[in-house]
């Protein structure tokens, strides 16, 4: 009963919009008729699948349905009604169920019925699934939490995602567009931009940027919370970068920051080599990485970054009018990250697998620098493939 007030179909495909009776949207006082327009198009929905229920619900609701129960009144007495009914809430009954309905349909026009904004599953995945990480743990936490319980903030927040390849960017940004929309990285609200995959042409920078700005003027008026994500963002043209800074900076007017929450993130492999040689300074004076303070690599990244030659990202205006908030860390992994992905990778899949096996895996890896051989090279990246080779 409850789907078909939300629209025809089943809870896996995409309802219609709510016609006829989205044309009246002002509050209904308690008692007063619903109207012939509504009445007609739900009683044509619920009248298919119970009369029984639909008259009962009917005369709750309208004057129109306690006048067909009174013609049906014999045939009640015969088959008696089961006692539910609804609370008399002085609002719009079937706006309440239809926004019951919506939070796992995909019928509401701006996308905000789908945030969920999930902080302690965020924490919960970080702490469980991201491994030799707790720079980055911590920072995007409290970042992403500190951001959103924010009454009014000021700009957008804007994370700036830097290490080598398979050290966890990727995974973190979908780990956070997992834990705030409903829908992940198909949320409406979220829009991801490679750099080579969706601007390949420097020769077309000049639509490319007309379009970025197109579709990120979009989101922002479609979802009032909105998660962009640019990945391999030390490739973006200045041009592009030009077109998005104005989307970071401050708000310009009090309804702006009362009506507008959005995230940036951008993922770059830009000072993964500085980032490796202070774990491994850390490492040959006996010291645990974990002890690695965040404001030494902060403060040594944006360094590398202003000195960075010839690079659009390094020098481009996030930078040089502070709108990235955190320069977020991801250092290099060791044997022990690596066997830990790879446990993680048979348990998605349902696999069984030993100690033996995990260290299997981690020695198929290559390991450097080259006397230490402390750092994986390729990170976690291509552990899932790796365990093929340990099926049966």
């Amino acid at each position: 009963l409850l789907l078909l007030l939300g629209g025809s179909g089943s809870p896996g495909t995409t309802p219609p919009p709510r016609a006829p009776w989205a044309e009246e949207q002002r509050a209904v006082p308690e008692g007063a008729p619903w109207g012939r327009v509504r009445y007609e198009a739900v009683k044509k929905h619920l009248g298919a699948l119970s009369k029984h229920y639909w008259q009962y619900l009917a005369c709750k609701m309208w004057q129109e349905g306690c006048e067909e129960e009174e013609k049906q009144q014999g045939e009640r007495e015969a088959s008696p009604i089961p006692g539910w009914g609804f609370p008399l809430v002085g609002q719009d009954y079937l706006e309440i169920l239809s926004a019951w309905y919506c939070s796992f349909g995909k019928c509401c026009e701006t996308g905000d019925c789908r945030i969920i904004n999930n902080i302690t599953g965020l924490e919960a995945e970080l702490n469980g699934q991201l491994h030799g990480q707790h720079l980055a743990k911590d920072v995007v936490l409290r970042a992403v939490q500190g951001f959103l319980q924010s009454p009014r903030p000021p700009k957008a927040l804007v994370l700036s995602f830097h290490g080598w390849s398979g050290t966890g960017k990727n995974f973190v940004a979908r780990m956070v567009a997992t834990h705030l929309y409903r829908d992940g990285l198909r949320s409406d609200c979220v829009r991801v931009f490679v750099s080579l995959l969706h601007f390949p042409h420097h020769n077309y920078m000049d639509s490319y940027k007309a379009q970025l700005q197109r579709q990120l003027s979009e989101t922002l008026q479609r979802c009032r919370q909105a998660l962009l994500i640019f990945d391999e963002a030390e490739k973006l043209h200045s041009n592009l970068l030009d077109a998005i800074t104005p989307f970071m900076a401050q708000h310009t007017n009090k309804g702006q920051a009362d009506q507008q929450r959005s995230i940036f993130l951008f993922l770059s492999n830009l000072g993964g080599n500085t980032i490796n040689e202070v774990a491994l300074d850390f490492w040959r004076a006996g010291r645990a990485r974990e002890e690695i303070p965040l404001e030494l690599l902060e403060q040594r990244l944006r360094l590398e970054l202003q000195e960075a030659a010839e690079n659009s990202y390094a020098h481009s205006q996030l930078l040089r009018e502070n709108l990235i908030d955190f320069v977020v860390p991801f250092l290099p992994l060791e044997y022990q990250h690596v066997r830990l992905c790879a446990r993680d990778a048979f348990l998605a899949r349902g696999l069984p697998y030993t100690e033996a096996t995990l260290d299997q895996v981690a020695q198929m890896m290559v390991f450097v620098p080259k006397e230490e051989k402390l750092f994986s090279a390729q990170g976690c990246k291509s552990v899932p493939q790796r365990i093929n080779y340990f099926l049966p």
